[in-house]
C-alpha cells in the first residue's frame, strides 16, 4: 500500500502558510457541521410544522427520513466522484445546491415540496460531506491530522447536538422556517470563499471509466435497505414496503458485488475489505452510527413527548449536550487519540455511549430533567464525541490516500446508513412498547435497545481492531 503522508503530500496543492490552514479547515468544518446539524435540526420543529402546513402522520416521518434516505444512500457515490472529478469541484457543487435546497425547503408552502426539499438537501449533502473531509485528508496528513480530525469530529458532534437545541430555540422564536434559514450564511460563505482557499485540483485524478452500473446498483441498493429500513415504524414488520425494500435492496447489493468483480475500474474496489481496518471498520461504524444518531433524536422526542417541554425549552435542555460534545471534541479527542489511539478511543466513546443510554433507561416515571436525564445525555455527548472522529479514522487507514475520497464515502456512510436502521429499529422498539406499557415505557426500552447496540459495537471494535491500533492512522 502507498505511504499516506507521501501521497497527500503530494496531491495537495495549495497548502500555504498555518493561518491559510487554520481558515481552509475553519471552512470545511463549518459545512460539516451544518450538514450534520440539518440531519436534526427539524426534530424539536416537527410539531409546529405539522400544524402551519398541515401534515400527515406520514409526511412529519418523511421530513425526517428523506433527509437520511437521500444522504446516506448517496454517499458512496459521491465519495467516489470526489476521486475521480476532484475534491474541490465537488465541494463546490454541493455547498451551491445544497444552499439552494435549504432555501426551497424553508419557504416550502406544502407537505409535497418540503419532503421533496429535504430529499433534495440529502442528496447534496452526500456531495457536500464526502468532498470536504476528502480534502480534510489531504490537506493535513501526519501529525496534524489527528487535530484536524479532532475539529472535524467536533463540528460532527456539535452539529447533531446544537441540531436539536437551535431547532427548538429557533422555532420559538422566529418561527420554524429559520432552522434552514439561518444555516444558508454559513454554506453561501463556503461558497465564497472555496476557490480562494482550496487551489489547483485538489483530488483530481487521471481520467478514467465510470463504473455506472456498480454506482446505480450500490446507490439504489443503500436507498432500498433505508427505505425498508424507515418502513418499520410507519407500516410495520410485515408490510409490503418493509418487505419489499429488503428483498430488493439485498438483491441489488448482490448484484453491486457481482457487478464490481468484473469492473475494471470498480467504484469500490472489494479488495479493500481484504482490510480488517476496512471491512471490520465498516461494521462497527454501521453500528456505532446507529446508536450515535439515534441519542438526539430520542432525547428530543423524550423531553417534549415524555417530558412535556415546549420546543423552546427543550432546545435549552439540550445545551448543555451540545456544549459538552464541542468540548469534549476539541478538548479532550486529540489528546486521547494521542495517548491511546484511535481504536481504544473509539471503543471508550462506544462504553460511554452505551452507559448515556442505559442510564436514561432507567428514567423513572416521575423523572426531573437534572438528576434522571442530563447525567445520562451528557454521557452519551460525550461518547459521540469520542466515537465518531476514530471511526472515520480507522476506515481510512486501512484505504490507499489516492482514495480519499471514496474512504470519505465509506466512512460517512456506514454511519449514516447506522443512523437511519437505529432511528427506524428503536423507534419501532418504542412504538410497541408504548401500545402496551406507556409512553415512558417505550422510550425506556428504545435507549435500552441503543445501548445495546453500542455494546455490540465497542465489543466488535476491541475484538476486530485492537491490533491495528495506532496512533496517528
Amino acid at each position: 500500500m502507498p505511504d499516506p503522508e507521501s501521497i497527500a503530500t503530494s496531491v495537495a496543492p495549495g497548502i500555504g502558510s498555518p493561518v491559510r490552514q487554520r481558515t481552509a479547515l475553519f471552512v470545511l468544518i463549518a459545512a460539516q457541521f451544518v450538514v450534520m446539524l440539518d440531519t436534526a435540526v427539524v426534530n424539536v420543529a416537527l410539531p409546529s410544522i405539522q400544524a402551519d402546513l398541515g401534515l400527515t402522520q406520514t409526511g412529519v416521518a418523511w421530513v425526517v427520513n428523506a433527509y437520511f434516505l437521500a444522504f446516506g444512500g448517496f454517499l458512496l457515490l459521491s465519495g467516489r466522484a470526489a476521486d475521480l472529478f476532484g475534491s474541490r469541484r465537488m465541494f463546490m457543487i454541493g455547498t451551491a445546491t445544497f444552499t439552494a435546497t435549504t432555501l426551497m425547503a424553508g419557504f416550502a408552502p406544502n407537505e409535497t415540496i418540503l419532503v421533496v426539499a429535504r430529499a433534495l438537501q440529502g442528496i447534496t449533502a452526500a456531495i457536500l460531506s464526502p468532498a470536504a473531509l476528502s480534502i480534510v485528508l489531504v490537506r493535513f496528513p501526519g501529525a496534524e491530522r489527528a487535530k484536524a480530525m479532532g475539529a472535524w469530529g467536533a463540528a460532527s458532534a456539535a452539529g447533531g447536538a446544537i441540531g436539536v437545541a437551535a431547532g427548538g430555540l429557533e422555532t420559538a422564536a422566529l418561527g420554524w422556517q429559520w432552522v434552514f434559514f439561518l444555516t444558508v450564511p454559513v454554506t453561501l460563505l463556503a461558497l465564497i470563499v472555496a476557490p480562494l482557499l482550496f487551489t489547483g485540483t485538489l483530488g483530481a485524478r487521471t481520467r478514467r471509466s465510470f463504473d455506472g452500473l456498480g454506482a446505480a446498483s450500490v446507490t439504489a441498493g443503500a436507498l432500498a435497505l433505508i427505505y425498508a429500513t424507515l418502513s418499520v415504524a410507519d407500516r410495520g414488520w410485515r408490510s409490503i414496503e418493509t418487505i419489499g425494500g429488503g428483498t430488493v435492496g439485498i438483491a441489488l447489493l448482490i448484484a453491486f458485488v457481482a457487478i464490481e468483480r468484473r469492473a475494471a475500474d470498480p467504484i469500490v474496489p472489494l479488495r479493500l475489505f481484504e482490510e480488517r481496518t476496512v471491512s471490520a471498520g465498516v461494521i462497527v461504524g454501521l453500528l456505532g452510527g446507529a446508536a450515535r444518531v439515534s441519542t438526539f433524536y430520542l432525547s428530543a422526542l423524550y423531553l417534549q413527548q415524555v417530558l412535556a417541554f415546549s420546543p423552546g425549552i427543550a432546545g435549552f435542555a439540550m445545551v448543555p449536550t451540545s456544549v459538552a460534545g464541542f468540548l469534549v471534541s476539541i478538548l479532550v479527542l486529540p489528546r486521547i487519540i494521542a495517548r491511546l489511539g484511535a481504536v481504544r478511543t473509539l471503543v471508550l466513546g462506544l462504553v460511554l455511549l452505551a452507559s448515556g443510554h442505559f442510564y436514561l433507561a432507567q428514567v423513572p416515571q416521575d423523572a426531573t430533567y437534572s438528576l434522571d436525564v442530563l447525567p445520562g445525555l451528557l454521557l452519551a455527548a460525550a461518547g459521540v464525541a469520542l466515537s465518531f472522529t476514530p471511526s472515520t479514522m480507522v476506515i481510512a487507514a486501512g484505504i490507499p490516500s489516492t482514495l480519499t475520497g471514496l474512504a470519505s464515502g465509506l466512512a460517512n456512510a456506514s454511519s449514516q446508513i447506522g443512523g437511519a436502521f437505529g432511528i427506524a429499529a428503536f423507534s419501532a422498539v418504542a412504538a410497541l412498547t408504548t401500545a402496551t406499557g406507556g409512553i415512558a415505557a417505550g422510550f425506556q426500552n428504545a435507549f435500552l435497545a441503543a445501548g445495546s447496540i453500542a455494546v455490540i459495537a465497542a465489543v466488535s471494535a476491541y475484538a476486530f481492531l485492537r491490533q491495528k491500533a495506532t496512533t496517528a492512522p
